[in-house]
């Protein structure tokens, strides 16, 4: 279970195969080089044609049915991506330098460090005008992380912590159910929004950007965002979550610059 994430630039994959058809290939070899793994560490030299495993799957009025999937099904789906793999060399949206590099995941449970580091991204009462804006925001849309808790409370592995966690920013208090909410739960992230999460956990420079700029981000030129380079590096002490943050971050800030919609799967 992850937190699915893709810049939905245009190209000729994504045209061809579909973003669901791009997302279930890569899934499909990523669970069967696990699953050979698997068999591997327990010295079982079975080919892949041989190897297979059960599968639930949910259809959407809730009901469930278990299929039998055969590891070598998913190398035949995923070898179809090949002749496509050449197009994302260069394309302004690969993030990870990779073939396919626009898409990518945050991995269930979300740690408890990830967490906090989110929250210690926001700004504080002496970045008055990204601080208000941070207020407002969450004033206006009712940002209560109520959804989140529910989640959290569920037992589904989705956080690592059960208690939420808080940040305390002057007057305002600022849990990372409401971070979670604001980030990932109000659909597809669009250009106008990417601004002004990428102001919030200071993935650009939010110190010397004048006030006109800050309060108008959403809405700032395409051709403006380039001057605003990305700012979060990674650390050797980063722990899973934490790097997968950034990435995601990473991901938002291109869709920015390039002022298309980063598609969430939550």
């Amino acid at each position: 279970m992850a937190i699915d994430y893709v810049i939905d630039y245009d190209c000729v994959p994504k045209q061809t195969m579909g973003t669901m058809g791009i997302i279930e290939r890569l899934k499909g070899q990523e669970r069967a080089d696990a699953i050979i793994a698997l068999f591997r560490q327990n010295d079982d030299q079975r080919d892949p044609s041989e190897m297979g495993f059960e599968m639930v799957r949910t259809a959407a009025d809730g009901s469930e049915e278990t299929q039998i999937v055969v590891v070598q099904h998913l190398l035949d789906s995923a070898e179809e991506l090949e002749p496509l793999a050449p197009y994302c060399v260069g394309c302004p949206a690969n993030r990870a330098g990779k073939p396919f590099g626009c898409i990518d995941h945050i991995s269930y449970p979300i740690t408890g460090k990830g967490e906090a580091w989110l929250l210690n991204q926001l700004p504080r009462p002496d970045e008055p005008l990204i601080w208000l804006l941070l207020r407002e925001g969450i004033e206006k849309f009712h940002y209560d992380g109520s959804t989140v808790r529910e989640l959290r409370s569920t037992n589904q592995n989705l956080f690592e912590e059960e208690r939420t966690i808080y940040r305390r920013l002057g007057e305002i208090s600022v849990t990372s159910d409401q971070l979670f909410e604001m980030t990932f739960l109000l659909g597809n992230v669009q250009p106008n929004h990417a601004g002004i999460l990428l102001l919030f956990f200071a993935a650009i420079d939010r110190e010397n950007m004048e006030a006109p700029t800050i309060m108008g981000i959403g809405e700032l030129p395409t051709d403006d965002r380039v001057q605003y380079p990305f700012l979060i590096e990674h650390d050797k002490e980063d722990d899973p979550t934490t790097t997968e943050m950034k990435n995601f971050l990473a991901a938002l800030y291109l869709a920015w610059v390039l002022n298309v919609q980063l598609l969430l799967d939550v």
